[in-house]
């Protein structure tokens, strides 16, 4: 997978930008003569079932000055902030693209709607610095043949200073920022055949529409034309900045051919290692990770966490989403202390959480754990998969809202939320132990109801294993922790391929926490 920043951190699978350019009827070549047309959301679902009709044709590829770039040639051009859109206006938003080449071989039309009006964005040399020879090879002023993608900026960290907010680059890959966030996990409009048998398809946002924010504007909108082999789609994106950035979505897909795993909002993360990991990295980091929990929150009031893994082999584990009302990714430890890490700032990265709205049909949560040697991998994968997939001719739309920012979890209420997680060897500290399936789980709760109880309150953990045998299963208040419980227990993992986990706190009425999830593999078990 690629991810769209920081590329000199990810590793990227061939083949990720096959992709289709659209008809005249929205896309003016960047070569011609920029001229306005009228736009709107449902003339580009017109189009884009027109173009689901037809067989996919790939766009030509850039010249041989742009396509040979390499990785430090693209990383050393910037764009120009004057040159952004908008940046002569008293609007709250502004506009910037990302130079085409290196791996972004083909290009992207951008254009700008005023009044239902839209016309085409020309991007030339000048608007973007140079800091390597690569300036010296294209002519000054020179038209660019589209973009790469687009960046937004808006000032929601300090007044007057412009910083990224959204970024579109890479296939159909996407990133937003709540206030005070770093980039971490990205977003994808579309997955098809993830992580199943046959090369994965990856659709292409080939063209973006971005309306005008007027003065005193609050959100702003873009429009997005999706394309690939086996489907086409016409995207909607309602982005309103803020601690919590809000991103409301409306994909409306046209299916060329039957889709055997269709995967929509789907997450992309990183998890190298965490408290709760068997240490196979030498690193003086204790955690290093973009997301470190799977959230789940079910309309019963039940909230359920999986800390993710780096698995030894390729796990896919699926949640049936009947009653789910949110689902999505979380970095949920926020102090500095947790990770050490000054140059990558983890505890700024992003959490993502999703609601569905509408009706979608039945169907389930996926999540994808890819065994990572580096941290520059991203190795988790988060999605949303019908059960009922999609035929060839057959058109289906999906609405949903998105939440990028910190999303603390002392916000969630009522009920304890998973502080951490840890694991070690079983049995009882500083003695020898003969079982070297016996594994120890850690615990802490904090918040909530639970947290203002005293010690002695009449409360109990609730553990089971699909496998194995539980013992010692133990609850205590921390004393030098406020609002904080821990519960330890020991899983003896006799011959189980795989055990999965379930913990939460209660009392004779109620839960009193999140409800703890955790997969345990065979090949972690000692032999």
């Amino acid at each position: 997978m690629i991810r769209t920043h920081r590329h000199s951190r990810r590793r990227v699978l061939g083949g990720l930008l096959a992709s289709t350019a659209l008809g005249p009827n929205l896309l003016v070549a960047q070569t011609q003569t920029p001229s306005e047309t009228p736009f709107s959301f449902d003339g580009l679902k017109r189009e884009m079932k027109a173009r689901a009709a037809v067989p996919h044709a790939p766009p030509a590829p850039l010249d041989t000055a742009l396509s040979a770039l390499s990785y430090d040639d693209y990383r050393n051009i910037y764009f120009r902030p004057d040159a952004a859109l908008w940046a002569q206006t008293d609007t709250r938003f502004r506009l910037e693209a990302f130079h085409p080449g290196w791996l972004f071989q083909e290009p992207v039309g951008i254009y700008e709607i005023v009044q239902g009006m839209a016309r085409p964005l020309t991007f030339r040399t000048g608007d973007f610095e140079y800091r390597n020879q690569v300036g010296e090879k294209l002519p000054d002023q020179t038209s660019l043949p589209g973009v790469a993608g687009v960046k937004i900026n808006t000032p929601f960290n300090a007044p007057g200073k412009y910083d990224e907010l959204i970024t579109f680059l890479g296939v159909s890959y996407f990133r937003a920022l709540g206030s005070g966030n770093s980039y971490g996990l990205s977003a994808r409009g579309l997955a098809l055949n993830t992580w199943q048998s046959g090369p994965e398809e990856f659709p292409r946002f080939s063209a973006f529409w971005v309306q005008r924010p007027a003065t005193g504007d609050s959100t702003i909108e873009v429009y997005a034309a999706l394309e690939s082999a086996s489907v086409t789609g016409a995207y909607h994106f309602v982005i309103t900045p803020g601690a919590d950035t809000v991103i409301e979505v409306e994909a409306a897909l046209y299916f060329r051919t039957s889709v055997a795993h269709l995967g929509l909002t789907p997450l992309t993360s990183m998890f190298y290692f965490a408290e709760h990991s068997e240490r196979r990295f030498d690193d003086f980091r204790p955690q290093v990770h973009d997301s470190d929990l799977l959230r789940m929150v079910h309309s019963s009031g039940d909230v359920l966490v999986r800390p993710l893994n780096n698995p030894p082999r390729v796990s896919n584990s699926f949640f049936a989403d009947e009653g789910i009302m949110e689902f999505g990714l979380i970095q949920r430890d926020r102090s500095y202390e947790a990770y050490q890490d000054a140059g990558a700032q983890y505890h700024n990265r992003p959490s993502v959480m999703i609601d569905r709205l509408g009706d979608w049909g039945a169907g389930k949560i996926r999540l994808v754990e890819i065994p990572a040697d580096l941290e520059i991998d991203d190795n988790i994968v988060l999605l949303w998969t019908p059960d009922v997939a999609p035929q060839a001719g057959e058109n289906r739309t999906y609405r949903y809202r998105m939440h990028w920012g910190a999303l603390p979890a002392e916000d969630s209420g009522a009920l304890a939320y998973v502080q951490s997680t840890r694991t070690g060897v079983g049995g009882a500290s500083g003695v020898p132990v003969e079982n070297r399936n016996l594994r120890k789980f850690v615990i802490d709760f904090e918040g909530g109801v639970l947290g203002g109880l005293d010690p002695e309150a009449a409360v109990f953990p609730v553990v089971t294993a699909s496998a194995g045998e539980i013992s010692n299963a133990v609850l205590h208040k921390i004393d030098d922790a406020d609002h904080r419980w821990r519960l330890f227990f020991d899983v003896d993992g006799q011959e189980a391929d795989l055990i999965e986990l379930m913990a939460h706190v209660a009392d004779e009425d109620r839960k009193l926490s999140e409800v703890w999830l955790f997969q345990w593999m065979r090949s972690n078990i000692k032999k």
